[in-house]
């Protein structure tokens, strides 16, 4: 007793529950579906579990616009939660919002889909729900190995969800391809992150910057070996090319509704981490670190677009478009300015509706067995299904950057970013990136409107026949319709997410002595 009563008491941090409201609801959502389904013996109604999936992450949505509430109002602003560990702004709220979507989106997709492939279960929307949350937490993170735990998060769950379909050889052999050469990345990531701590003393981005800013290193080559590894974990993270090669394969093997949130939730977590660190933490270094993001760029824009074009599976088809897609995105944030973060915001936000429903299209024409992705599958869709073939169309036509689409807005305004930054090189490259990836989409197009006579006379040789029917369900319908609807509507009205994204650029909230 006498020894107790001299201990003293443990000081904790004080948590602010509501300040991470998003980040709990996905993580509640998870754990009591899980739980629920464990310790019920009775099968719960068709497509409950996407329901429930949906409806949480709209109360994530929900609690998110309470929070941007709360962090544009003058009186208060951005702010710091659990220690110094998080940073609650209007950047972390804007991607729980995103990855929210994607959340959403992707459940549509996957109700029918496991059904249709004797998977249904919870297990699949729990992996979806934590993998968000990670992504989340990525975007809130206020130090380098909170950044690290939320990847890992996002990223365990995502090996789960590219294995997913037992019975296909080709969803296991993505899920390995991408737990080992993710496991790689992370390597990466965590030794920049021992780097960048050697040389600053610190893995918090406010005491770097202020590090940073109140001293002259004079040897900069630990810090910089620190950028370049932070750079290859996170470039590996949204497909950059050279750290790409992953995309195509585990693109294609994973199940097609795993794809689609893949391309949308792990790239806007990504991305997340990127602008966080690198625009926030390291500006005072930007003019060290923007010829490293202008190679990537083009590399990246290059590389997509090209290589799409010499592809006969639309799948790999749009893997090779959204590495195309994360190359456009390192060009707003090349421009290393509020305008270029602004535009790389709203191409995320954009992209996450266009890619979602593109692959929610996949999934349904693949069919039974989710074999079914060659060109030749597309043909005379437009015949068996007018509805659905337009609506893949004016997906298409949004990546493309056709005017009167989110697609267009989102090049535009990256493009102007690099222009005002005077990357005109780059701009060039993205412009003419733009139009040979155009041609891409422009072969689904063509292939799902030929002629019904030619769908008839039968596939060319070696290639299989068009499926003579496409099911469209309730659920995906829905998906698909909130994806072409958010498309159209911010292509033709844009002021609002405009001022959403300008609102969202990352700030530097000071913590500790």
């Amino acid at each position: 007793m006498p020894v107790i009563a001299q201990l003293e008491p443990v000081a904790t941090p004080g948590i602010d529950w509501f300040a991470i409201s998003p980040l709990l609801v996905l993580v509640g959502a998870a754990l009591f579906l899980l739980t629920a389904a464990a310790l019920t013996t009775t099968t719960p109604p068709k497509g409950f579990y996407a329901l429930f999936t949906v409806v949480s992450a709209v109360v994530a949505i929900a609690c998110s616009a309470l929070l941007w509430e709360r962090v544009t109002d003058p009186t208060e602003g951005a702010f710091a939660a659990i220690a110094g560990a998080v940073t609650i702004d209007g950047f972390s709220v804007f991607f729980a919002v995103v990855i929210s979507v994607a959340i959403a989106l992707g459940a549509l997709s996957a109700d029918d889909y496991l059904r249709r492939e004797g998977l249904d279960g919870p297990e699949l929307y729990v992996l979806m729900l934590l993998s968000g949350a990670g992504g989340v937490v990525m975007a809130m993170a206020n130090d380098l190995i909170v950044v690290f735990l939320g990847l890992e998060t996002l990223s365990i769950a995502l090996y789960v969800m590219a294995g997913f379909h037992l019975r296909r050889l080709e969803s296991q052999e993505s899920a390995i391809k991408y737990f080992v050469l993710g496991s790689f990345s992370s390597a990466f990531l965590l030794y920049g992150i021992a780097l960048v701590y050697g040389a600053t003393g610190s893995t918090n981005f406010s005491q770097i910057a202020r590090f940073l800013s109140g001293n002259v290193l004079i040897a900069n080559g630990l810090l910089f070996a620190g950028f370049a590894l932070l750079l290859v974990g996170l470039g590996f993270k949204v497909a950059a090319v050279p750290f790409h090669v992953w995309t195509p394969d585990v693109y294609q093997g994973a199940p097609t509704p795993v794809t689609g949130f893949m391309a949308s939730a792990a790239k806007a977590a990504g991305f997340a981490a990127l602008l966080r660190v690198f625009m926030s933490t390291f500006e005072l270094y930007r003019v060290d670190w923007r010829p490293i993001m202008w190679v990537l760029a083009v590399l990246t824009l290059v590389v997509g677009s090209f290589l799409a074009i010499v592809q006969n599976d639309v799948k790999r088809m749009l893997a090779y478009s959204s590495i195309s897609h994360a190359g456009f995105v390192l060009v707003g944030v090349q421009a290393a300015s509020d305008r270029g973060v602004a535009g790389a915001l709203f191409y995320l936000l954009a992209y996450t509706f266009m890619v979602v429903g593109s692959f929610g299209v996949v999934a349904l024409v693949g069919g039974r067995g989710d074999a079914a992705h060659d060109l030749s599958s597309y043909r005379a869709l437009s015949a068996r299904r007018p509805v659905l073939a337009l609506v893949f169309t004016v997906l298409l036509l949004a990546q493309a950057g056709v005017p009167l689409t989110s697609g267009f807005l989102a090049k535009f305004y990256v493009i102007g970013a690099a222009v005002e930054s005077n990357s005109y090189a780059l701009a060039l490259v993205a412009m003419v990136s733009a139009v040979v990836s155009a041609f891409v989409y422009l072969r689904i197009t063509v292939a799902m409107y030929m002629s019904d006579a030619d769908a008839m006379d039968g596939a060319p040789a070696g290639e299989p026949s068009p499926p003579a029917g496409v099911r469209v369900p309730p659920a995906a319908a829905l998906g698909l319709a909130v994806a072409v609807a958010f498309t159209i509507a911010v292509g033709l009205l844009p002021s609002a997410v405009v001022d959403f994204t300008r609102d969202a650029v990352p700030v530097l909230v000071s913590v500790g002595p």
